[in-house]
């Protein structure tokens, strides 16, 4: 076989059972490998939606996202959706087409940079591995490193560039079946320190960052602050890791956060925090606060030990996969327990959730146009409680995390260690391809929409069907009324003429539903909506002076870089 039919077979064999991208030139041999696969191929309308599709692929599945592009400019539009993934964690392979190596350095068609490396050297800056395969007898050992740099460890991304004449050469051998291996160790040691911590606290915390999520931790954290009677906030990116109508829920800290979360952390002398997965950025911390140290000891778990007091000094720092981690700890709490090391496990503990939480109150939410809290309170109750939402930057994302209730693990997805404008409208489609029969949302600002909205044309091509909800308020929203609440003036504008994205949907084959008033939005129209089974956009014209709770934001800005 081909070097190019050594890779895909390679890929078929572990598992991979999609491939997103778009096709061209320099990356032919690796479609005529797809061709003769069973991988199915989905081509997107721009390789940053493929990348975008990649990952969200990989979030709700847990496994490893493909995407492809031509060499020059479909490399370098992949870009963007890679760097994201790698912030995030998210294991996703950019497979990219290169020139001949025998035209190297002459200046062919869509050729990068002087001998052609440059494409690789980019992508090392934002991934976890990037090479090319100049010899095609390392195709299947190379591609088999790639997988195991993507799924090992800190998990992230990875990059293969594939010149088009390596490719078509024949190979003999093949590679083996690869498992990965992941770090599942932990420091006893200090397990038993941080369990004497816990058990001696009187007024503890939990909190739960987006690594608890990539462990698939939910049951063990659950674990953990029942037994301990331990409250419970999540960083924005881990929303929804602890069911949040539970009574130890304090919700999200931080940006768009809950008034719970910054009352019990912020406000009051807590003594021992436990952080499970979270570097403390800029967007849990607003800004690296100085009162959300505890008074007594800072414990941190997590997997990469150059988060281990990076932003706080940490008493108690546990190299580890959270899941294990706390698995141990639990045990060790048990242990010392039933040894009577004195502690704190009968503890009471009263949170009231919060009402921004429930959007209980509706009686400054009717009129037109449609406010925000009122489209966030339609939708939840409109909608089953397994929904998968994706939520794309900008406002859309701020009033997502603070009136969204998520009860079900692994159902809110923000693309917040790269903060990309168009995430959610793409990634939403590969999510969906993984989420089977659980509905899937892309809850975006207009803003965020006309960056990716194209993609609604590969859903539509391949019967996929996400429902997108665009809050149409003709502006960056988060742009606009953060220049409003810091007096800046509007020198590159923020706002611009409505779009009609009833009409958009219907121009690229999906179904266009216009929004205008509360109400409209209800269990019987999304009920039809989802049993209809085809791509629908709710164009929702909601209220554009309705300002977004980026407050902490605001307040991050002017103490971080002022």
């Amino acid at each position: 076989m081909t070097a190019a039919e050594a890779i895909v077979h390679s890929l078929e064999r572990h598992g991979v059972e999609y491939v997103f991208g778009v096709p061209g030139g320099a990356i032919e041999p690796l479609n005529s490998a797809l061709y003769k696969s069973s991988i199915r191929v989905i081509v997107t309308k721009h390789e940053e939606g493929a990348a975008f599709m990649a990952d969200g692929y990989a979030r709700v599945s847990g496994k490893l996202g493909v995407c492809c592009g031509t060499s020059g400019p479909g490399a370098t539009n992949l870009v963007t959706g890679i760097a994201s993934s790698n912030a995030d964690s998210i294991p996703v392979m950019a497979l990219t087409g290169q020139v001949a190596t025998s035209v190297f350095g002459k200046g062919a068609v869509q050729e990068f940079s002087v001998q052609s490396f440059g494409i690789v050297s980019m992508f090392r800056q934002i991934t976890k591995y990037s090479d090319i395969i100049i010899n095609e007898k390392k195709a299947g050992e190379m591609i088999a490193k790639a997988r195991r740099i993507a799924l090992t460890g800190r998990k992230g991304a990875v990059h293969l560039n594939l010149p088009t004449d390596i490719m078509k050469l024949k190979v003999t051998e093949m590679d083996r079946i690869c498992s990965t291996t992941q770090v599942m160790g932990f420091d006893r040691e200090r397990v038993k320190e941080a369990a004497q911590l816990l058990l001696k606290a009187k007024r503890p915390v939990i909190i739960a960052g987006w690594g608890t999520a990539l462990s698939r931790a939910h049951i063990e954290l659950l674990e953990l602050a029942e037994m301990m009677n331990i409250p419970v906030a999540t960083s924005p990116k881990g929303k929804g890791i602890m069911n949040e109508l539970h009574r130890l829920s304090l919700g999200v800290l931080g940006f768009a956060g809950s008034s719970a979360a910054q009352e019990y952390i912020i406000k009051k002398d807590v003594d021992v925090m436990l952080a499970v997965g979270t570097s403390f950025n800029e967007w849990m911390t607003t800004g690296w606060d100085k009162r959300l140290c505890p008074t007594k000891a800072m414990i941190q778990i997590d997997m990469d030990y150059d988060e281990i007091g990076k932003n706080y000094y940490v008493d108690v720092g546990i190299v580890g996969d959270a899941k294990t981690v706390l698995r141990e700890l639990i045990f060790e709490l048990r242990r010392q327990s039933d040894e009577g090391v004195a502690g704190g496990v009968n503890r009471t503990t009263s949170l009231k959730v919060p009402e921004e939480r429930s959007v209980k109150k509706t009686g400054r939410l009717g009129g037109r146009p449609c406010k925000p809290q009122r489209l966030i309170m339609d939708l939840v109750a409109s909608l089953p409680k397994d929904v998968v939402y994706f939520v794309d930057n900008g406002s859309s994302m701020a009033w997502a995390i603070r009136h969204i209730p998520i009860s079900v693990p692994y159902s809110f997805y923000v693309g917040l260690g790269f903060a990309s404008m168009g995430f959610a409208v793409a990634a939403a489609i590969g999510g969906k391809l993984a989420a089977g029969e659980r509905p899937v949302v892309a809850l975006v600002g207009d803003g965020s929409f006309l960056m990716n909205g194209m993609e609604v044309a590969t859903a539509v091509n391949y019967n996929i069907p996400v429902i997108w909800v665009v809050m149409n308020n003709s502006m960056l929203g988060m742009v606009y009324h953060a220049r409003k609440l810091a007096a800046i003036p509007e020198g590159i504008i923020s706002t611009f003429r409505r779009v009609d994205f009833v009409k958009l949907a219907e121009g690229l084959g999906a179904r266009g539903i216009r929004i205008t008033k509360p109400g409209e939005i209800n269990r019987k129209m999304m009920d039809k909506i989802i049993s209809s089974g085809r791509p629908t956009v709710l164009d929702v014209i909601i209220d554009p002076e309705e300002v977004p709770p980026i407050h902490s934001r605001i307040s991050s800005l002017e103490r971080t870089y002022n």
